[in-house]
């Protein structure tokens, strides 16, 4: 059992190993130059702003800044300047009398040091009002004061703040420098940490130092004085190089089922689908960096990993990887968005595995289940050759006939898995053959017929709309009542080039209906845009109306006087 006192003595790494001269900040070599510079040479201003992501050393600088301004040569080297060194959060402390109190302690000089030193973190809470009461003494200070103004949000402190601040922009720090500093308090503390689990912490900080070191406490807690790459992942929640490098293989292989199965087990590990997806994005993002050796360097990570992402790199193409983030990119901006989630990584991860798919046989998006079945039973999808001596069915509308040539579907075992039908897959390849060979006329028949012949089976598709309730075209092919058959080629008279260009799109379908029953293949339209005849508008009276209905029927004129009418 730990002893109270264990718990108490224990600092964490961040506090621990916070830097207490310029010289130790990790990662902001040009801020702290520029610093020292400016302290050696008595340019220092009065009011600094330090602005950039969190963590990344704007409050350790701030304090540095303040011993360094305040040391002589008579000082102890211990000594901190605590009483000179003043924080004010502007989170809980943003209005205006918070303001208004520590301009009053700025008029009191230091009673030991040369600089009174005010540090306001997240200055950009201030409100308004707060900032109004601020600017005065922040362009004119005394002499014996130095404010320091730090933010993660810049842009949201007003132009008269910035414009009397002198600025200097703290950058994230990159996942090598990190590490190294990692490596160096692992040393100190007696751990054995591996290059590849430091930069894995490295790479999840996100520049971010001060997420690293309690990261790092808290790997180094778990593992029992060793850092590995596994004991990082498992800890910290964090999906491994390998995870990727073996979804990938798998993708490669074009192996869905095997995707799938992997993707769950993850999941059931614990793994969230929104972070496997984004993460595998940003695993082919590497791939593609270390496609050129100029860009291999972009890569922050160890080099025993930089090996692995060469080798598989040089398995893939360019525009495949393109494709890849693409589709990984649009996935993890609909994920949140979906009302299936679980569902749309599933369907992109099949659709990333069918991209490299043999593009002479894949039609659809993403490859059919029968591709990896190998049992007898089973069909061989986009083979044009293959046949069956299961029963045929005849397509709907187009009845049987000897030695002509018919469209037909053939009945295939069902296969399971992505929901395709193999006959929908068969029937959509022979469809197009069957057009082409149209289009280029192999062979095909071009029986004569007799217009009474060709109204039979004109009358029998007009049957067929209006049993499917087709108004729209139905009305169209009904403007021109009497269409006439010359040399094989339907005459039709429309009123409008819109009514023309709507036929037009389900031409296609009339003329199979039509060349299959005929048996002629040379059928075509010949439609004529004609507008119809304004005839001139006569306008009748009551009194020339009624004169007419008399003219039918003499009676009217008894009923008339018997009611008295007048028109």
């Amino acid at each position: 059992m730990y002893h109270i006192d264990s718990f108490m003595n224990y600092i964490v790494s961040a506090l621990k190993y916070r830097p207490q001269k310029f010289e130790e900040v990790v990662g902001q070599q040009a801020v702290t130059n520029t610093l020292k510079n400016a302290i050696a040479k008595g340019h220092l201003a009065q009011a600094l702003l330090f602005t950039g992501p969190r963590g990344v050393g704007k409050t350790t600088c701030a304090r540095i800044l303040a011993r360094e301004i305040n040391k002589t040569e008579d000082t102890d080297a211990n000594e901190d300047f605590a009483f000179n060194i003043f924080e004010l959060d502007a989170a809980s402390n943003n209005g205006v009398d918070d303001i208004r109190n520590l301009i009053e302690q700025v008029r009191i000089p230091p009673q030991t040091g040369k600089y009174k030193v005010y540090i306001i973190d997240e200055v950009h809470m201030l409100t308004q009002a707060a900032f109004n009461a601020f600017l005065k003494t922040l362009e004119e200070p005394p002499e014996h004061v130095v404010f320091i103004l730090a933010t993660t949000e810049k842009h949201k402190i007003i132009p008269t703040i910035l414009s009397r601040c002198q600025i200097y922009d703290f950058k994230r720090i990159n996942a090598f420098d990190i590490k190294e500093h990692l490596k160096k308090i692992a040393r100190k503390e007696g751990l054995e940490a591996d290059d590849d689990a430091l930069f894995l912490i490295a790479q999840k900080a996100d520049g971010a130092l001060r997420d690293a070191l309690s990261m790092f406490d808290k790997v180094a807690s778990y593992g029992d004085g060793k850092i590995t790459r596994k004991i990082v992942s498992e800890s910290m929640s964090i999906l491994d190089y390998d995870a990727y490098f073996k979804l990938t293989e798998l993708i490669l292989k074009n192996d869905i089922p095997g995707v799938l199965n992997y993707f769950n087990e993850l999941l059931h590990q614990g793994f969230d689908a929104h972070l496997i997806i984004a993460g595998l994005a940003g695993h082919f993002r590497d791939l593609l960096v270390a496609k050129e050796p100029e860009t291999v360097k972009l890569l922050e990570i160890s080099d025993n990993i930089k090996q692995q992402y060469l080798e598989q790199a040089k398995q893939m193409d360019v525009q495949f990887l393109l494709k890849a983030i693409d589709l990984t990119t649009r996935t993890d901006i609909d994920y949140k968005l979906s009302k299936s989630p679980h569902l749309l990584v599933e369907l992109a991860l099949m659709k990333l595995a069918s991209l490299n798919f043999d593009e002479a046989k894949k039609k659809i998006d993403i490859i059919p289940s029968s591709y990896f079945k190998n049992t007898v039973n089973s069909v061989e999808p986009y083979k044009t050759g293959s046949t069956s001596t299961s029963k045929v069915e005849e397509e709907p509308g187009l009845p049987s006939k000897t030695g002509t040539s018919t469209l037909t579907k053939e009945k295939t075992p069902k296969t399971e898995g992505t929901g395709i039908t193999i006959n929908a897959i068969l029937k959509k390849k022979r469809e197009l053959e069957e057009r082409n060979r149209i289009l280029k006329g192999q062979n095909l028949p071009k029986d004569d017929f007799t217009q009474e012949y060709f109204e039979k089976y004109w009358n029998e598709y007009l049957d067929k709309l209006r049993a499917n309730k087709e108004k729209n075209l139905l009305s169209i092919l009904t403007i021109d009542r009497n269409p006439k058959v010359i040399d094989h080629k339907i005459h039709l008279t429309l009123t409008s080039e819109a009514l023309k260009k709507e036929l037009e799109q389900s031409k296609e379908r009339i003329l199979k209906f039509l060349q299959y029953n005929l048996n002629n293949y040379d059928i075509d339209f010949v439609i004529t845009v004609k507008k119809p005849d304004k005839k001139q508008e006569v306008v009748y009276s009551k009194k020339d109306k009624f004169r007419k209905l008399v003219e039918k029927n003499p009676d009217l004129l008894y009923l008339q006087k018997k009611f008295k009418i007048n028109f």
